[in-house]
């Protein structure tokens, strides 16, 4: 019975995972600035990588390997914000057009 318990938080967590990578994924492909795609794509990575990494963890057990896992996701979180900042900077550095602000103009009001 336990085991069953165990296979259901692990589908449901590795479950949740996947939905928080597929709406990163629309909202990386929606946004229409580098900027905003880049903030979707770090915060899904970030919050996606450690639903899926638990999901595995408590389908395998604690072991070596989930230690592992865990030490991945450390490095994915160390790393993604530094390479998001890094790449934010580039975008910011060589956009001429950044500081402008788009303003939607509506006939019908």
């Amino acid at each position: 019975m336990m085991e069953w318990v165990r296979l259901l938080v692990s589908a449901v967590l590795l479950f949740s995972g996947l939905l928080i990578f597929v709406a990163a994924a629309v909202g990386v492909n929606k946004f229409k600035r580098a900027l905003n795609r880049i903030h979707a794509a770090a915060l899904g990575d970030t919050l996606g990588i450690l639903f899926m990494t638990l999901g595995l963890v408590v389908w395998k057990g604690i072991g070596v390997a989930s230690l592992k896992l865990l030490l991945v996701v450390l490095f994915f979180w160390l790393a993604s914000p530094v390479a998001g900042h890094m790449i934010s900077r580039l975008e910011v550095m060589t956009d001429e057009d950044l500081g402008e602000i788009e303003v939607e103009h509506r006939e019908d009001i």
